[in-house]
């Protein structure tokens, strides 16, 4: 304890990495700041009251709700949170894969394509982010919690433009903290949505072992939560180091040149190099086909009319636990194919004489 808190005085006392945390903190802020922030026309005692009532606590919606920090129930100006960026960051990738013109610019027109390429994921992000925010809307109107003093019309215009704007203020968050702050952006976003929601979850977890199994099974719990996040950090931590040998080098001038040996180094290859993103991109895909379905239908009964549907939008079902899986595998394929190119490792090894 007493060395990680020399760590932390540490790290407070250099200015750099003092600021990076500072300005990470602020994105950090302003973004659940948002997430309180309602949708004019919305009536939040309704809202709240039908939130309540919905049995959502192991359906997409409410999973939805988690990954956005509560901002889903709240109908805020973040209701849709990070996912349009994300679901645009999978079609751009998988186009990497199936069309030429994302493949030349993925791999070979260097900083320049990179940059084509977010201006691409920005424009399909919005286009994204209208189609779900009218499937929103259409969503909380179905539960009754629209203003009637106000126009139909009005309050569909006016609350599109917000939920787009507020999706691509958050994916501009993102990209700040990636590039002042620490970490992953995108990813500190979607985590802190979901840390914000633990404390709630936490409760009622507890209230509901001590009315039922009492607090054995709790702190079970607790130490196996505990166990997978230690396990996870390992894994993402770990690195594979693969020895590489140089030539030998000649060292000295004319007849006093003498043959060195060459020097050892390694490759470190992380074990996980995909990290979690193949885990948010499934997750993201998998919030599609039933999300749709009651936002179009209403609350229930678009998922209701389908088995299929029904089965997707329990993630405690085997159909959803299996396409999940083999939707990780997928993305973490894709991922690492992308991110650990052999050729340039070849190449690079091949120009350095190793």
């Amino acid at each position: 304890m007493k060395k990680l808190i020399t760590t932390l005085k540490n790290i407070w006392k250099i200015k750099e990495l003092r600021n990076r945390i500072l300005f990470t903190l602020g994105m950090l802020m302003v973004f659940r700041f948002g997430s309180y922030v309602v949708l004019p026309g919305v009536i939040p005692s309704v809202l709240a009251s039908a939130s309540a009532n919905s049995n959502n606590a192991n359906d997409l919606l409410g999973l939805i709700n988690v990954f956005t920090g509560g901002a889903f129930n709240n109908a805020a100006v973040f209701a849709l949170g990070i996912m349009p960026y994300i679901t645009a960051s999978i079609i751009i990738q998988l186009l990497g894969f199936a069309v030429p013109y994302f493949q030349r610019l993925q791999q070979k027109e260097g900083e320049s394509g990179r940059k084509k390429l977010n201006q691409i994921t920005r424009l399909l992000t919005v286009a994204i982010t209208l189609v779900q925010g009218g499937g929103y809307l259409t969503y909380i109107n179905s539960l009754g919690a629209v203003d009637p003093t106000i126009p139909l019309s009005i309050f569909w215009i006016s609350n599109i433009i917000i939920l787009c704007t507020g999706t691509v203020f958050a994916m501009w968050l993102g990209e700040r903290i990636t590039d002042r702050g620490i970490g992953n952006g995108v990813s500190l976003l979607i985590t802190v949505g979901i840390i914000a929601r633990l404390p709630q979850a936490l409760v009622f977890e507890f209230q509901s072992q001590l009315a039922n199994n009492g607090l054995i099974i709790f702190v079970i719990e607790i130490a196996a939560l505990y166990a997978v996040v230690m396990a996870t950090v390992l894994i993402v931590q770990g690195v594979r180091r693969i020895p590489i040998q140089f030539a030998k080098r000649m060292v000295g001038r004319g007849a006093n040149a003498m043959p060195a040996a060459g020097v050892r180094d390694y490759i470190p290859l992380k074990v996980n190099a995909s990290g979690v993103m193949p885990i948010i991109f499934a997750q993201a895909l998998m919030f599609l086909p039933a999300t749709v379905a009651q936002f179009l239908a209403g609350a229930d009964s678009g998922v209701a009319a389908n088995p299929l549907l029904r089965a997707l939008n329990d993630f405690t079902s085997a159909p959803y636990n299996i396409i999940y899986f083999i939707l990780v595998v997928l993305f973490t394929y894709v991922y690492t194919a992308l991110l650990v190119n052999p050729q340039q490792y070849a190449e690079y090894l091949k120009r350095q004489n190793a």
